[in-house]
C-alpha cells in the first residue's frame, strides 16, 4: 500500500458546556471554537492523533430547563485551551490513494490536558488553573480532491474539576446555591480540511 501516512489540518465548529449553570443538552453549541491537528496513519483503520483546541464556553440560567436555574439567573463565559493525544480508529480502511476506501466513520478517544480561569468564593479575580479531561468522540471524513480531504467530528470531554463555571457574575450573593457536585463537561462540534501527506514503504500488518 502507498497511501499517505500523514494528515494534518483545522477545524472550525461550536462548543457547548454541561455543569452547574445554564442549559443541560450535550448536542447544542452555543460558542464558536477551532482546533488544529496531525494525524499519523499507523495503518488504514488506525491512527494517532494530537490536537490542539481553543475552545469558549458559557452558560445561561435564562436557557435552562429548570425553574430552580431560570430564577437563579447566573451566567458565565470561558476560556478553556486544551491539548490532547489518542487514537482514531476507522470503521472502514481509509485510503486517499484507492479507489474505493476514500470515506469512513470513525470513533476515538484521548487525553487531555486543558488550561482555564476559575474564581474562589472569596476572589476578586479569577485565576489561571489547570486541569485532565478525558475526550471521546464520533465523526466521518471523506476525500475532496487529490491529497485534500474534510471531516464532520463531534468530540464529548469529561473533566475532572467542577470550577469551569465559577466565573460567574456574582451580583449581591457571592455564594449562590448550586446543583450537584458532579465535574463539568464541554464538547465541541466541528468541520475539519485535512491535507495528507508522505507514502511509507508499506503499511504495518492491520489489527
Amino acid at each position: 500500500m502507498y497511501s499517505q501516512i500523514h494528515e494534518v489540518g483545522f477545524s472550525f465548529g461550536g462548543t457547548n458546556y454541561v455543569g452547574d449553570i445554564g442549559k443541560t443538552s450535550y448536542f447544542l453549541p452555543d460558542n464558536v471554537g477551532g482546533n488544529i491537528f496531525y494525524k499519523y496513519n499507523i495503518n488504514p483503520r488506525v491512527a494517532a492523533r494530537a490536537t490542539y483546541s481553543f475552545l469558549p464556553i458559557l452558560g445561561d440560567d435564562a436557557q435552562a430547563s429548570t425553574d430552580f436555574r431560570k430564577d437563579r439567573d447566573l451566567e458565565f463565559t470561558n476560556f478553556i485551551n486544551e491539548l490532547a493525544v489518542g487514537i482514531e480508529y476507522n470503521f472502514y480502511e481509509y485510503d486517499l490513494s484507492s479507489l474505493d476506501k476514500t470515506w469512513t466513520p470513525y470513533i476515538l478517544f484521548e487525553i487531555a490536558g486543558f488550561n482555564y480561569t476559575a474564581r474562589e468564593v472569596d476572589a476578586t479575580e479569577p485565576i489561571n488553573k489547570y486541569s485532565v479531561a478525558i475526550p471521546f468522540g464520533i465523526g466521518y471524513k471523506s476525500k475532496l480532491f487529490r491529497r485534500l480531504a474534510f471531516s464532520v467530528e463531534t468530540k464529548f470531554r469529561y473533566t475532572f474539576t467542577d470550577d469551569l463555571d465559577s466565573n460567574f457574575n456574582r451580583g449581591a450573593n457571592p455564594n449562590p446555591k448550586f446543583e450537584g457536585t458532579d465535574n463539568d463537561w464541554y464538547m465541541y462540534s466541528g468541520f475539519s480540511l485535512i491535507y495528507t501527506f508522505g507514502r511509507p514503504a508499506c503499511y504495518k500488518k492491520g489489527f
